[in-house]
């Protein structure tokens, strides 16, 4: 059961459990009430002997023979060889005569056998006596037998006696009507008390789970919800909370410090770079030169990189992003051989901060065109309530397994690695931040002969875009 929730296997546990006990108490009950009822049924053919022998012994005892009162309980029966009662061994129970009273009896059927005497003064047991083959007087597993002998003028008689097993199976059959249907029923009860305690006991859990779910490195801020109770669950989301609060401050570190590195390299990198185009054309100086422009570069986007992983707020506008792609799209590159075509819609609007979604544009095009062979397509349309822009290149393209891995942050293809390529790996990571923060994404839409990038950003809504009244 490994792939069974805790609130299952719980639910089946006490269920099992519960099943077991039960069981166990039903067989239990219904052994112990078998053997109640049957002593009482022997009980009372002991009484019905006693009092018939009784009877017999005294007020009647010189008149009583073998006869008939009209008792069918109670048989009176001769001597005989073939039915002897034996004296029990020393320790076994013996029966009680109870107080006088009457009992009528009843003349044996034709063919009874006769019962022979132990010698005087001997002591008698009750005990089932089975009925011969013809006789239907007391069948078997429906009536329990005692028989007492008695001594009179005329000889000696045992009284036999018989009651009644009906009562104690009667008793039996309903109580197994009440468990069969009643056991199921209440192990259904305790199932669904059980998942609903579970349920209960386990909801601060999958609160806690939720929301560290939804807790990314940009929102480190956030914390569980910790139960009012006192209990392990408590401590789990103070613990957790505890654990976001140390995560939060390293991150928080982390993003200090790239932001104040790279804001204290842009100072004495931009005094550099004037005194390199001030300084005599030379070759050293043209590579120094270009070195530091691409510092710059890099500094920038770890400026930019750590006010997008710091979620400073942006002031939203109103965005052409058609202007912007033209824009970008026409500007002039490294590469010149390489043409720039546009297939740009007109009027599609997005709101959002200009600078990052003209940073957004800029990356994918400088990236098609540094792989691009000879063109780069840039294609803006609205489609539904969104702007969709993809840039093409005719390059090589990306492979699939590389469709993800491309928008990591200094990640480079190896076909990328070498210094003229330009670029530090983390334009596209940029460029998927900018979307993701404006509400969109970035993914990779199709692999070889050529790279194509789809963004997709929702469009402005009309009331968002209507002017003001007045």
């Amino acid at each position: 059961m490994p792939h069974l929730s805790v609130r299952v296997r719980a639910t089946l546990a006490a269920t099992a459990i519960v099943a077991v006990a039960l069981a166990a108490a039903s067989a239990l009950l219904v052994g112990v009430l078998s053997e109640s009822l049957m002593a009482s049924a022997s009980d009372e053919a002991v009484r019905r002997a006693g009092v018939v022998a009784e009877w017999i012994s005294g007020e009647a005892g010189a008149a009583a023979e073998p006869g008939t009162r009209g008792d069918p309980d109670v048989q009176i029966l001769t001597e005989t060889a073939s039915s002897r009662v034996a004296v029990p061994p020393a320790g076994t129970s013996r029966v009680a005569v109870p107080p006088a009273g009457t009992s009528r009896v009843a003349v044996p059927p034709a063919g009874t056998s006769r019962v022979a005497v132990p010698p005087a003064g001997a002591e008698f047991s009750v005990h089932a006596v089975p009925a011969p083959p013809a006789e239907r007087w007391a069948p078997e597993g429906a009536f329990v037998v005692a028989t007492t002998p008695v001594g009179t003028d005329g000889g000696t008689l045992v009284v036999r006696a018989r009651a009644s097993l009906e009562p104690a199976q009667a008793a039996l059959q309903i109580l197994r009507g009440f468990l069969l249907p009643g056991i199921p029923a209440l192990l259904l009860l305790v199932a669904a008390l059980t998942w609903l305690a579970v349920g209960r006991a386990l909801a601060p859990v999958s609160a806690i789970r939720a929301e560290m779910a939804d807790i990314t490195a940009s929102d480190l801020h956030r914390r569980v919800p910790v139960p009012r109770s006192r209990d392990e669950i408590a401590r789990l989301a103070e613990t957790t909370n505890r654990t976001l609060d140390r995560l939060e401050l390293a991150v928080g570190r982390h993003r200090r410090f790239v932001a104040d590195a790279a804001h204290e390299l842009r100072s004495p990198l931009a005094v550099l770079r004037a005194r390199l185009e001030l300084a005599p054309p030379q070759p050293p100086a043209a590579e120094a030169l270009a070195d530091v422009e691409r510092i710059q570069a890099l500094i920038s986007d770890l400026l930019l990189l750590a006010r997008l992983d710091a979620e400073e707020p942006v002031h939203r506008d109103e965005v052409d992003l058609g202007q912007v792609a033209a824009e970008e799209g026409t500007r002039a590159r490294t590469r010149p051989e390489v043409r720039v075509i546009l297939e740009v819609a007109a009027d599609v609007l997005v709101r959002g901060s200009a600078e990052q979604l003209r940073r957004l544009v800029a990356n994918l095009v400088d990236n098609a065109v540094r792989h691009a062979e000879s063109a780069v397509t840039v294609r803006l349309a609205a489609e539904g309530d969104e702007a969709v822009l993809e840039v093409r290149d005719d390059g090589p393209g990306i492979p699939a397994e590389h469709h993800e891995a491309v928008f990591d942050r200094f990640t480079r293809l190896d076909e990328a690695r070498d210094r003229d390529a330009g670029g530090a790996g983390l334009g596209l990571a940029i460029a998927r931040d900018v979307a993701v923060r404006h509400g969109g994404g970035l993914a990779v839409a199709s692999g070889p002969p050529g790279a194509c990038l789809r963004a997709r950003l929702p469009l402005a809504s009309p009331a968002a875009t209507a002017p003001s009244p007045g």
